[in-house]
């Protein structure tokens, strides 16, 4: 059936309406202005633009990877590579997701985090947000409780090892030690931990590989994969231990010591 023939047996109610929508969409495209955003390089007629673009641009950047460097000043390194090395060591592959994982190591940070951000609000945020002190000082109190943070975990030897790298003359206490030198060796640090948990964690599910595949063998199933029928066992070892709990209990442990 044609349109004009579909139209011809309209209602005329719904074609009255149909017209005058058609009229009003004209109007209130021209009435109601919507926002744009623009994108573009405009000629500089001076040098204090030129240089407001770049500090823009340098500004966009540094936000663009703050988070990263943030979190690689916290505990969450050591969290998310342990709670990797138990996905794996179970042989689960995918579960937990890594949403999962990511989102657990987040709060759990926030969770170990939260006496050094708390001194952080008391000492610099709220002080420089009651124009207390400058921004430079505010700045200045905000990392000192990240590097007692980072002092307390950072081991000698990878400490020992970037300050002989990038200082000319030892250092004589926490003082004489750069910011810049510290993130490295506790990056470092957090790292060497993070595999020592983890092979403390793949031991267990090891030996009960170990142990299926030689049951299977000396069945003569050589050809029936052990991490099928290893599996189920590992997951109803780690459910009979409250795995996660021990796990995360330990996490939470190791950045008191």
């Amino acid at each position: 059936m044609s349109l004009k023939t579909d139209i011809l047996r309209a209602p005329l109610p719904r074609l009255l309406f149909l017209a005058l929508f058609s009229c009003l969409i004209p109007a209130v495209s021209h009435a109601v202005s919507m926002p744009t955003i623009r994108f573009g390089v405009e000629n500089a007629t001076s040098p204090d633009q030129v240089s407001t673009g770049l500090q823009i641009l340098f500004l966009l950047t540094v936000l663009s990877i703050a988070p990263a460097i943030l979190l690689m000043t916290t505990c969450f390194t050591r969290i998310v590579i342990v709670l990797g090395f138990v996905r794996q060591a179970m042989g689960t592959q995918n579960m937990p997701p890594t949403q999962v994982v990511i989102a657990l190591s987040l709060f759990l940070s926030f969770f170990i985090m939260a006496p050094t951000i708390e001194r952080i609000n008391v000492e610099a945020l709220q002080p420089y947000l009651n124009e207390e002190i400058n921004q430079n000082v505010a700045l200045t109190k905000a990392v000192q409780p990240m590097r007692d943070f980072m002092f307390s975990q950072v081991k000698e030897a990878e400490l020992t090892l970037f300050s002989g790298i990038t200082m000319d003359n030892e250092p004589y206490n926490q003082d004489d030690i750069p910011t810049m030198t510290l993130i490295p060796a506790f990056m470092l640090s957090e790292l060497k931990r993070a595999f020592q948990m983890g092979f403390m964690i793949y031991v267990p599910f090891l030996v009960i590989d170990m142990i299926v595949a030689s049951i299977l063998m000396s069945m003569g199933m050589m050809m029936l994969p052990p991490v099928i029928i290893s599996m189920p066992f590992k997951l109803l070892l780690f459910v009979l231990v409250d795995g996660w709990a021990l796990i995360v209990g330990s996490l939470i442990q190791s950045f008191k010591g």
